[in-house]
């Protein structure tokens, strides 16, 4: 077992303390962040979700003629996406829409901002 050891002279137990707090108070919040940002790591689902942000909701076939990926592989990424509640459908007739749920949305609105002004490629 490792024993955990630091050098400093003195803590600052109200820091820790308002800090260990604070953490607890938004728990909730940093698993439905983790959540959204864990689907979002990958690459592919990344563009769907940025693709449906940019043009609120698109079917599977879209996706697949936009992507270039089989319908078969496209379908596999909305279905991670929609367990864990980032995109929710609507059907059309005989056609499925998915789009993102405004949550999701609003969260990841300032990161496709970012990206849509490339200020990612500029801060490297």
């Amino acid at each position: 077992m490792e024993i955990n050891s630091c050098i400093r002279q003195q803590a600052d137990i109200k820091q820790i303390n308002r800090c260990k707090d604070r953490v607890s108070e938004l728990n909730s919040s940093f698993d439905y962040l983790s959540n959204g940002l864990e689907l979002a790591g990958n690459n592919v689902r990344l563009k769907i979700l940025f693709l449906l942000y940019e043009e609120k909701q698109l079917c599977v076939c879209d996706l697949s003629d936009i992507l270039g990926m089989t319908i078969s592989s496209i379908s596999q990424h909305l279905r991670k996406l929609k367990d864990r509640k980032l995109i929710e459908t609507e059907r059309q007739a005989q056609t499925i829409f998915y789009s993102l749920t405004n949550e999701y949305k609003n969260l990841l609105e300032p990161f496709f901002k970012i990206l849509d002004e490339n200020k990612i490629l500029e801060t490297i």
